[in-house]
């Protein structure tokens, strides 16, 4: 940690001393002005800025129902059909939100048999370890 606040404090010195003129440099350039870099803005100008891109849920794309992904530090396997017997197509990962676009019947994940059906991969996603606020159509 000592090593840590040094080497940034040395950092620090440098930076300082890299901008600041010295006092030989200084008494020559006051005769001839040093014209700005080209390139450099000196202000912000917030109405050229490009507006803030903000997070969307994924209710608002178009999906009725959406899900939040309930594995704990493990990612949830996508697969082609409602059963594990099916074979992986992607990963979600945990405490993620995920739309669901309907439900239907497939294999048992410990007693589960209900299966989620995502519309980006056509992919499928067991219900046991995804928690949706509110009914979800069959499919």
């Amino acid at each position: 940690m000592s090593r840590r606040i040094l080497k940034n404090g040395l950092l620090a010195t440098v930076a300082v001393f890299a901008f600041l003129p010295s006092a030989g440099a200084a008494t020559a350039s006051a005769a001839t002005p040093i014209p700005a870099p080209q390139g450099i803005v000196q202000y912000y100008d917030y109405t050229t800025l490009p507006a803030p891109v903000a997070h969307r849920h994924p209710r608002h794309y178009g999906y009725r129902s959406v899900g939040r992904v309930t594995t704990h530090h493990v990612r949830l396997n996508v697969r082609s059909g409602p059963g594990t017997r099916y074979r992986v197509v992607g990963h979600r990962h945990s405490n993620r939100l995920v739309p669901v676009t309907c439900k239907t019947y497939g294999g048992s994940v410990r007693g589960n048999h209900t299966w989620y059906r995502l519309p980006h991969h056509k992919g499928y996603v067991a219900a046991r370890y995804v928690r949706v606020g509110h009914a979800v159509p069959w499919c």
